[in-house]
């Protein structure tokens, strides 16, 4: 999976160790052989613990579920996509091993196929094990490049399916805006440093370089390239939309009383798609919004739709001409203009299948 970007701001109060601690101290660790010399043998446990343990969890996992009335025994759907996760990261991380060994590291066609290989095998994952399927309406707006495309984010898989619609159903080769904490997933860390991403420093002293960085990346981009950000910066969910209009009202209370209107994304944070814009003048920008994933944004809340029975996930794409992108200051007014549409879009095809069901 695949998220926005920021301007980076210094923590006052670093708050307790947690697992996003953890994460982004094995992220940020400026020697990346020590980085993977943690991971990589953490998957290889995880994936060979799960499995040989597999008697054991699914009793408990499903006890669990019947004890609490959960007869779609989420849990045990969950921990099952949890072993079939594991060893996909371990194939994808010995393919990677494999093209190094034979000299291919810098191939960057071979790693495309073996994202689009890992794509489609992990969303198949999720369909098996906990239902999860996958439209996409008008995903040839994707194609051809340059493009720039700004996702709406709402979950832990958005990003995901993100990746499936552009490689395996646009046939694009994606240059993805990620948070630099993913780094801790291995797979990620060696088959996304191979290919054009940025793993980008949200907590960076100064923004100037993270944005100069993205401005690099989609400036080289051909007909089959698409850069990729999600310019909410996070998942989003009725409280942080709150807590992202108050803070927008302290520094713009006119832009705060606009985006008010907000019924289901988070207003979007312009910078990174701005440096974006600024660095492939010539890219059309294609927004894209789904729906299926609310709700999905916790733990708890995945528990709770596996038990329901996830719904379809929609994603739909609409493309606009270059020509038609502001290149200037106006584009943080534009891009809150395509926020405000797309929110619309969600909300009533969020009302259509509510009626529907």
């Amino acid at each position: 999976m695949p998220r926005g970007t920021r301007v980076p701001r210094v923590r006052s109060d670093p708050g307790p160790i947690s697992r996003r601690t953890i994460g982004v101290a094995l992220s940020l660790s400026t020697n990346t052989a020590q980085r993977r010399a943690v991971t990589v043998p953490v998957i290889v446990a995880l994936a060979v613990g799960l499995t040989v343990t597999i008697p054991v969890w699914l009793v408990v996992a499903v006890i669990a579920d019947g004890a609490r009335l959960r007869f779609r025994f989420p849990l045990a759907r969950l921990l099952a996509f949890g072993v079939c996760w594991s060893w996909l990261e371990l194939a994808g991380v010995s393919a990677a091993v494999g093209l190094w060994i034979t000299g291919q590291r810098h191939n960057v066609r071979a790693h495309y196929a073996l994202q689009r290989w890992w794509a489609a095998h992990l969303l198949g994952a999720l369909g098996r094990t906990c239902g999860i399927t996958v439209t996409a309406e008008n995903a040839q707006d994707l194609a051809p490049g340059p493009a720039l495309l700004f996702v709406r984010h709402a979950s832990l898989a958005d990003s995901l399916v993100s990746a499936h619609v552009i490689v395996n159903l646009a046939g694009m080769n994606p240059r993805f805006v990620l948070k630099r904490e993913l780094l801790a997933d291995p797979c990620l860390d060696i088959v996304g440093q191979r290919v054009p991403n940025h793993f980008l420093d949200r907590d960076a002293n100064d923004s100037a370089p993270e944005l100069a960085a993205l401005r690099a990346l989609v400036g080289d981009m051909g007909p089959r390239d698409i850069g990729v950000i999600f310019p909410e910066g996070t998942r989003a969910n009725p409280a942080k939309r709150l807590s992202a209009l108050a803070r927008i009202a302290d520094r713009d209370p006119a832009r705060a009383e606009r985006m008010s209107a907000l019924r289901q994304l988070l207003p979007p944070r312009p910078s990174g798609a701005r440096a974006m814009v600024d660095g492939a003048p010539d890219a059309d920008v294609v927004l894209a919004w789904h729906i299926g994933f609310e709700g999905l944004d916790t733990f708890g809340g995945i528990l709770r739709a596996l038990n329901r029975g996830v719904d379809p996930i929609c994603f739909v794409a609409r493309r606009v001409p270059a020509a038609d992108v502001p290149r200037d200051d106006a584009f943080a007014g534009w891009l809150d203009e395509q926020w405000l549409r797309m929110d619309a879009e969600v909300d009533l095809a969020l009302a259509a299948r509510r009626k529907g069901g």
